[in-house]
């Protein structure tokens, strides 16, 4: 039995006559009678009671009809449900969120726009170190990342570089920088902090962020004096509290306002920023991250780059 003959069964239930349901169909009279008659050979019952003026159902007709709509229900939608996950309007995609990456205003106000856009698309976040991100891109454990470096090698990812952030550097609130008078808007510059202890960020963690404040610091005429590797740029926050030495970090932690800590923008000849970058697998098939990955750098071009 098809789809066809359900939908000329109920056709003929809803009419209550064969002619009507047949001008309904658009098909002649005769072909769906020998339909209708075809369907209870093949269940070996009689759904329909012949009438003068029409027909009218069985308790077995009755009984088939719901099932039969309820069949044709579900068939329209998978029909939907497969329609809007071949266009990428519905499914589930996991996405990586590099540890500095959370703080940044674009990653939870894009990822936010696309749930809005996309509702029946489930979305479930990881946070980890960019590195980690990118070998679960590779082992298929995520589908797409927002990490804060460049890969050395992308063999096999597709980079979609977002944005590049400036770099600050964070001071224990009591620092003679941190409480220089005049503006604290104002940029320090770079040179002023060439006797100061750095806490850095290790470089299997952030080689962005680690590369950046050694090329910064060497463009100002000096090599960083590190007192302490963290693992994360959130990390290093708590050793500048403590007065443990200076840490550059992207400027959108200062949104953490930690107590403790101060943050001014410096001056160099080679000014410190790192780039907030959307990475996913090279020819992904996936409808759903072709969605995500268009609406991603489509938000980009249109954020304030302040």
């Amino acid at each position: 039995m098809n789809l066809h003959q359900l939908r000329y069964f109920i056709a003929v239930a809803e009419e209550g006559h064969i002619t009507r349901a047949a001008e309904r169909l658009g098909i002649q009279q005769p072909p769906l009678s020998r339909i209708i008659k075809g369907i209870e050979q093949e269940l070996d019952v009689q759904l329909l009671r012949r009438k003068a003026r029409g027909v009218e159902l069985t308790d077995a007709g009755r009984a088939f009809l719901d099932r039969a709509r309820a069949a044709l229900v579900n068939i329209d939608q998978a029909i939907v449900t497969a329609r809007r996950t071949a266009r990428g309007e519905q499914g589930h995609i996991c996405v990586g969120v590099a540890h500095a990456a959370a703080y940044h205003p674009f990653a939870p106000l894009a990822i936010s726009a696309f749930r809005e856009a996309l509702p029946l698309v489930s979305v479930t976040l990881e946070e980890t170190t960019s590195d980690r991100l990118v070998q679960h891109l590779r082992n298929e454990q995520i589908d797409t990342a927002f990490i804060r470096w460049l890969p050395a090698d992308s063999t096999g990812l597709l980079i979609n570089k977002l944005l590049d952030e400036e770099v600050i550097v964070a001071l224990p609130s009591g620092h003679p920088l941190a409480l220089a008078k005049g503006n604290r808007n104002a940029a320090l510059p770079l040179k002023a902090l060439s006797s100061e202890s750095f806490i850095m960020m290790r470089p299997q963690s952030s080689a962005a962020l680690h590369a950046t404040t050694i090329a910064a610091c060497h463009s100002a005429g000096f090599a960083p004096k590190v007192a302490q590797e963290v693992p994360r740029a959130t990390s290093s926050l708590g050793y500048v509290a403590a007065g443990l030495g200076i840490s550059f970090v992207p400027a959108s932690l200062q949104r953490m306002q930690m107590q403790g800590v101060s943050f001014r923008r410096v001056t160099s000849p080679v000014q410190p920023t790192v780039p907030l970058v959307l990475a996913c697998r090279r020819g992904d098939p996936s409808p759903v991250v072709r969605q995500f990955v268009n609406l991603i750098r489509r938000a980009a071009k249109d954020f304030p780059a302040a």
